[in-house]
């Protein structure tokens, strides 16, 4: 039904856009202020899940197939269980970020950035797994 409104889908087409520039500030602010990880990553699944309320599931399907969302949410948990192994083979203790580079303020940048990358990952594919699970649901 609602992918036959116009007023929606042309609303959509104007707010998915902002809405995924605004999650990427808040994954890259996040270092400086609030924001992160799982605040993006609440923010890119808004969006995904906004796109398939308005034009269905299975166009949000060919946008983001199910493999890729739950391969997504994996490689953010690898990502983020990836930087704490790096920190102990570096000689410092699990997700000591300051071991990451020549030192310690641009390895805790680096950690911190790698780490929120993981978490937006894993968040927006896990919201979106839910999302394709739940609304696909007596289909």
């Amino acid at each position: 039904m609602m992918r036959r409104n116009s007023i929606l889908r042309t609303t959509a087409k104007i707010l998915i856009p902002p809405i995924l520039l605004f999650a990427l500030y808040v994954q890259f602010h996040g270092d400086y202020g609030p924001g992160g990880g799982f605040q993006a990553g609440v923010l890119f699944a808004v969006a995904l899940i906004l796109y398939g309320l308005i034009y269905g599931l299975e166009a949000l399907r060919a946008v983001v197939p199910p493999a890729l969302v739950l391969s997504l949410a994996a490689l953010g948990v690898l990502i983020y269980a990836g930087v704490g192994v790096a920190a102990l083979l570096a000689g410092g203790s699990f997700l000591d970020y300051g071991v990451l580079a020549h030192d310690r303020v641009h390895g805790q940048h680096l950690g911190i950035l790698l780490v929120e990358l993981g978490v937006g990952m894993t968040v927006c594919s896990v919201m979106v797994a839910l999302f394709l699970s739940f609304a696909g649901r007596g289909r």
